[in-house]
């Protein structure tokens, strides 16, 4: 093995794989450093699995209510999950193979098995190895947050990533954490067959987004039979013979909640604690994540945080997104920014949440004078002939310079719809170029230039 690398990548997560293929395909020889699963968290226990499973509850999903569309289905329709799991583990095992073997095809890449430690700010240690490397690329991704409940350590529980190859359903289904990862499983657990309660600290399920879309995902949930215990922070976790008993201290007052499984969904932690990271002059923040600038340059300028691990957005697009930063700035000359990009995601229950830019109230609390435009999926005729009506679509103007400044588009199609507004924001035109655009019917998107002709003063 070589000793000596233009360039070293500690992670194959979303960034680390692209990253490595442009700097090859520069000339450049790169080490390629992997202590578990190719792929990192959105091939392993992120994206990849959780909707392909999410695919599944959805199929249960559309099962019964097949009635409802003048389908009728003989005898018991029952979950057989193990063929749920199995399916899942070809879905993921094909992706993560896929990125070893690009890697492997890489010309001028050389990958290591191993766990990746600093022991300079130039040299990393590769159990036992060491390596050399002009610049180093840290893409070590995030894993779940274990909290310190009394009796955690004591009741047995599932992260995102245990929970995915359980093989049967679980008859009682207790989630502690009301956000995206939490809200995920409780409506594809629920659709198996799982009584499903969440438990959030916060005053309303994902407190991120504006409240008018957390009482609908709420509303949309508690449809399906979920339950939500919102401003109940878990305070002891007690084990019961097959049970769980989960001491709540409530807005309500003190309160129990029974169930036979746990799921945590509170949060992540950066894989960046066994780094060495002062070996390299390097510390990372109270939250465990390091610090870069808006060109994802550390302190150290030859060293990178690309991914989960750099704080700068939680999502695989963000992750692809600084490998291409970090490529262009390198190879191409430009002077692209992480601080250039609008913020978008989606939550993936069913219907979906498409997400852009600001929410009301972080448009308000920067000084905006605001207009917004709001219409019930109920109004959208693709909605109506799906059948599927819950929930809204939102977008947020800026009565001054007619830009726009975000939108939320929960419902049939809305993670896809965002996206004309996404595009829109990035050309950095007024909202009149949207509204006056055609779109094809029937669809979600053809109605955003309606909403845009809805205006009122927020």
């Amino acid at each position: 093995m070589p000793s000596r690398f233009d360039a070293a990548i500690i992670g194959t997560g979303q960034a680390g794989p692209p990253l490595a293929n442009r700097l090859t395909r520069a000339g450049m020889a790169v080490a390629v450093i992997e202590r578990g699963r190719f792929g990192g968290t959105c091939v392993n226990t992120g994206c990849t699995p959780t909707k392909t499973m999410v695919a599944s509850a959805y199929a249960a999903h559309l099962v019964a209510c097949a009635a409802e569309y003048g389908v009728a289905i003989e005898g018991r329709v029952s979950i057989d999950l193990q063929r749920v799991v199995a399916r899942k583990n070809v879905v993921s095992g094909t992706a993560r193979r896929g990125v070893e073997s690009w890697l492997a095809s890489m010309p001028g890449c050389t990958v290591l098995r191993g766990h990746g430690r600093f022991v300079s700010p130039t040299e990393i240690e590769v159990d036992g190895n060491r390596l050399t490397a002009d610049r180093i690329f840290i893409n070590v991704g995030t894993r779940a947050l274990v909290p310190p409940i009394p009796g955690i350590d004591r009741v047995g529980f599932f992260t995102n990533g245990s929970i995915m190859d359980i093989e049967s359903v679980p008859p009682r289904l207790l989630i502690l954490g009301g956000s995206y990862v939490g809200l995920e499983f409780a409506q594809m657990f629920r659709r198996f067959g799982s009584d499903v309660t969440i438990v959030e600290a916060g005053p309303r399920l994902i407190p991120r987004e504006d409240e008018d879309v957390s009482d609908a995902i709420r509303d949309i949930l508690e449809r399906e039979g979920v339950t939500v215990h919102v401003a109940a922070k878990c305070t002891g976790l007690v084990k019961n013979g097959a049970s769980i008993i989960a001491r709540l201290d409530a807005n309500t007052g003190p309160a129990e909640v029974e169930a036979t499984h746990l799921l945590l969904a509170i949060g992540r932690k950066p894989n960046t604690d066994d780094l060495g990271l002062d070996q390299a002059g390097l510390a990372a923040d109270q939250h465990g994540f390091v610090p870069t600038d808006e060109y994802l340059r550390t302190a150290a300028q030859h060293i990178y945080a690309l991914g989960d691990c750099n704080g700068r957005g939680a999502f695989t697009h963000t992750s692809y997104n600084d490998s291409e930063i970090v490529a262009a700035n390198l190879l191409d000359g430009e002077n692209r920014r992480v601080t250039d990009r609008v913020t978008t995601y989606g939550l993936f229950i069913d219907p979906p949440l498409g997400r852009v830019g600001l929410t009301a109230r972080e448009a308000q609390e920067t000084g905006h004078k605001i207009l917004v435009g709001k219409r019930m999926m109920t109004q959208v005729k693709r909605a109506v002939e799906k059948g599927e009506t819950l929930g809204f679509m939102k977008i947020l103007i800026d009565a001054e310079t007619s830009r726009i400044l975000g939108a939320a588009i929960l419902g049939t199609g809305g993670d896809e719809a965002v996206h004309c507004v996404t595009a829109t924001m990035y050309a950095d035109v007024p909202y009149t170029t949207l509204q006056r655009a055609v779109h094809i019917h029937p669809t979600v998107a053809e109605l955003i230039p309606t909403v845009l002709g809805e205006l009122t003063p927020l």
